[in-house]
């Protein structure tokens, strides 16, 4: 997990990668999984002081769906404020953003990244990655998830040539209103096809769907 992470980060020039499982679906205990490229000092540091209770990206597992940027983050408080002084001191990067990952049975996700580029090409960095970034994020969780038994397994209904079709053209970028001259179809049936692989994948958002037909080899990203 901690090479792959390494190898995305690498990938998109991000300065750091947190994969965190802050809640499962058969477990009462949270915080049950995490991967970082952060520093080992800053990790150790984060762990001995349970900054779990004062860091505002956590919040985001409950109440948030889609990527924050941490400039949006209250930092009003001196302990979050403190918490980010301490962090800077490490090096773990001046801009970060986080994506909440949702899962059927409950279980909850975090995917952080942090980069150091000026402001401008951060921001430029996190809306060109945003549709990998969903991707992979849902993926990581879906591979973490069944790995590390922190899910039951579950059955999912097989998808149709063409559901797996859309799912395919969609992870490459494509919309549907692309899709369907595609595949000869209108874009109301490339839609429709969309929704009906979602429910037998059993995911929240497409994005989930996606991730998840990637790991069940359904398709390829």
């Amino acid at each position: 997990m901690h090479l792959a992470l390494a190898k995305i980060r690498d990938r998109f020039r991000f300065a750091h990668l947190t994969f965190l499982v802050v809640r499962s679906a058969n477990r009462t205990d949270s915080y049950s999984f995490c991967c970082t490229t952060y520093p080992e000092e800053w990790t150790s540091l984060y762990l001995r002081n349970n900054y779990f209770e004062i860091d505002p990206v956590i919040e985001l597992s409950r109440t948030g769906f889609l990527m924050l940027d941490w400039s949006k983050l209250d930092r009003r408080s001196s302990g979050v404020r403190d918490f980010f002084a301490q962090a800077n001191a490490f090096n773990i990067g001046r801009h970060g953003a986080t994506l909440p990952i949702r899962g059927p049975g409950g279980e909850r996700s975090l995917f952080s990244a942090t980069s150091n580029l000026p402001r401008l090409e951060w921001r430029q960095l996190r809306i060109a990655s945003n549709h990998d970034i969903q991707i992979l994020s849902h993926y990581l969780h879906e591979k973490v998830l069944s790995l590390t038994e922190l899910r039951e397994s579950s059955n999912y209904r097989t998808l149709s040539r063409r559901e797996q079709e859309c799912l395919q053209l969609l992870a490459q970028g494509l919309v549907p209103k692309r899709i369907a001259p595609r595949l000869h179809i209108s874009e109301s049936a490339v839609r429709l096809y969309l929704g009906s692989a979602k429910r037998k994948l059993n995911a929240a958002t497409i994005y989930q769907a996606i991730g998840r037909a990637s790991f069940l080899e359904l398709i390829r990203t």
